[in-house]
C-alpha cells in the first residue's frame, strides 16, 4: 500500500466511523422520539390523527382542518362553496381558494372517468330523497325529472377572467356537495402538513378515511380494520370483516349499512346515482378503496358503490394503481367479499 492509500485509508476510517456514530445516534433518537395522539370533531365527524414527535401539534393541524371547512363546508355559510351555492362565482386567490380548486378539478376528473358514477352536483337528488340537510317524502318521478335537469357535473365549468378565476353553472339552481370528496382531501391535508414538520411516521383518520406512513407506536405497520356491512345507523355495532395493513397508503370505504331509512317496507340507500336520481339498488354494502391520496381513494369508493359490482371491477381493471376490497351480499343472500389480487398481501386476518 503506498502512501496516497494510506492518507486515504485514514481519512476513510474516521469518516465511517462518524457515519455509524450518527446513524446509531438517528435511530436512538427516533425510537426515542414519543408518539402524539389528537382527536377531536370536523366535518360532521370524528377526527384522530397519531404523529412521532417531540411537541404536539393540535393547534396547527386544526388550523390546517379549518382552511378545508373554509373551502369545502356546506354547512358552514361563509365558505367557498356555499357562496358558489348560493350565487357568486369567483374563487378568491386564498390558500382555501386553492383547496377548493384543486378539490373540484380532482372530482372533475374522477367524474368523467366513471362516466357520472361520481358527481359533486347530486346534493338536490340526496335531499329529495331525504338525507343532508332536508328531511323530505320519497319524490315523485316527476319531481325526480325536475331534478334531473340541474343536476350533472358537466353543467359547471371552470374559467378563468382578467386575472381572476371561478365556476359557472348553466343553472343557477345547480347545487355543489363535496361531502363524498372532503374527508379525504382533509387527510391528505393534514398528511401534507406532517410531511413539511419531517414528521414520517404517522396515521390521519377522518371518519372512516385514512391516510398512514411509516410505523405505528409498536414500531409495525398500520393495521386498519374494514367494518362489516350491519345495518346500524348509530353506529354502535363495530365488528371488523378484515384488517388491512396499510402503510404508505390512502384508504377509504363507502358503504349503505349507517345511512339508509325504510318507507313502506323498503330500505332506501342514502347512495344516489345520478343518472337515474334515484337510491342505488344492487348487492354490493361496502367498497373500500386503497390509493395514494385518500381524496381519490373516498371519491373512487362512492362511485364503486354507484356502479355495482361488476362496473366497478371493470374500471378496476384500467386502474392497477388502485385496489379495492369490496363486501356484497351473493345469490343466496350471505355475506361475501371481493378483493383486487393485489391486495392480497395486506389482508393480515
Amino acid at each position: 500500500m503506498d502512501d496516497k492509500q494510506k492518507k486515504r485509508l485514514y481519512w476513510q476510517v474516521p469518516l465511517l466511523l462518524l457515519l455509524i456514530i450518527g446513524t446509531v445516534w438517528v435511530i436512538k433518537n427516533q425510537r426515542d422520539m414519543p408518539y402524539q395522539t389528537d382527536e377531536g370533531f370536523i366535518f360532521g365527524t370524528t377526527y384522530k390523527i397519531t404523529y412521532q414527535h417531540t411537541d404536539n401539534l393540535k393547534s396547527k393541524i386544526e388550523a390546517e382542518l379549518k382552511k378545508v371547512d373554509q373551502a369545502l363546508s356546506m354547512f358552514n355559510e361563509k365558505s367557498i362553496i356555499s357562496k358558489i351555492n348560493q350565487g357568486e362565482h369567483y374563487i378568491p386567490k386564498t390558500p382555501e381558494g386553492d383547496m377548493f380548486l384543486e378539490v373540484y378539478e380532482l372530482a372533475e376528473k374522477i367524474s368523467k372517468d366513471t362516466d357520472g358514477a361520481f358527481d359533486i352536483t347530486v346534493a338536490p337528488l340526496v335531499n329529495a330523497w331525504g338525507f343532508g340537510f332536508k328531511q323530505g317524502e320519497m319524490p315523485t318521478q316527476h319531481q325526480i325529472d325536475s331534478i334531473l335537469q340541474f343536476v350533472g357535473y358537466d353543467k359547471v365549468s371552470y374559467f378563468t377572467e382578467r386575472g381572476g378565476r371561478g365556476l359557472g353553472k348553466r343553472d343557477p339552481r345547480v347545487m355543489l356537495d363535496c361531502s363524498a370528496i372532503a374527508k379525504g382531501y382533509g387527510c391528505d391535508v393534514v398528511a401534507r402538513f406532517l410531511e413539511k414538520q419531517g414528521i414520517s411516521n404517522y396515521m390521519v383518520m377522518i371518519g372512516g378515511e385514512v391516510v398512514t406512513k411509516g410505523i405505528n407506536p409498536t414500531r409495525l405497520p398500520w393495521r386498519i380494520g374494514v367494518t362489516k356491512p350491519i345495518d346500524d345507523t348509530l353506529g354502535i355495532q363495530q365488528e371488523n370483516q378484515t384488517v388491512l395493513n396499510v402503510t404508505d397508503k390512502a384508504m377509504a370505504t363507502s358503504g349503505n349499512y349507517r345511512n339508509f331509512y325504510y318507507k313502506g317496507g323498503k330500505k332506501y340507500a342514502h347512495t344516489i346515482d345520478p343518472a337515474t336520481g334515484r337510491p342505488i339498488q344492487h348487492s354490493l354494502l361496502s367498497a373500500t378503496v386503497l390509493a395514494k391520496d385518500c381524496a381519490t381513494a373516498d371519491a373512487f369508493a362512492t362511485s364503486f358503490m354507484v356502479m355495482g359490482m361488476e362496473r366497478a371491477r371493470q374500471l378496476l381493471d384500467k386502474h392497477p394503481e388502485l385496489m379495492a376490497y369490496f363486501i356484497y351480499t351473493d345469490q343466496k343472500g350471505e355475506l361475501a367479499v371481493w378483493f383486487s389480487p393485489s391486495l392480497q398481501d395486506k389482508i393480515s386476518e
